[in-house]
């Protein structure tokens, strides 16, 4: 796979795991929880989970491509803050959306 192929992969993977918290109500999409709907503080660890999930399928790519290049806190500040706007539009819809029920 080229490098571009890889930085779209990792993309692509990143707006799913940023949204997939608040798109549904299951732990992860898998486990189903006791409380209905999920709280806010669980979609939260959800996104900080899969915001390391995220960044390690990136570091597996970078790892095939060659030599892992050091990242300083500047790197994790911007993929945090970028993690955060790509779920911006998932937490719009869970939270400032209308839903008929």
């Amino acid at each position: 796979m080229s490098q571009t192929a890889s930085v779209w992969v990792v993309l692509v993977v990143a707006l799913l795991a940023a949204n997939l918290p608040f798109l549904n109500e299951r732990l992860f999409g898998v486990v189903t929880l006791r409380t209905q709907p999920k709280p806010l503080a669980i979609r939260l660890a959800e996104l900080v989970a899969l915001y390391f999930v995220a960044g390690g399928v990136g570091l597996l790519f970078e790892r095939r491509a060659g030599q892992i290049a050091p990242q300083g806190w500047e790197f994790y500040a911007v993929t945090g803050a970028l993690f955060i706007v790509l779920a911006f539009p998932g937490f719009t819809w869970r939270y400032l959306m209308k839903h008929r029920h």
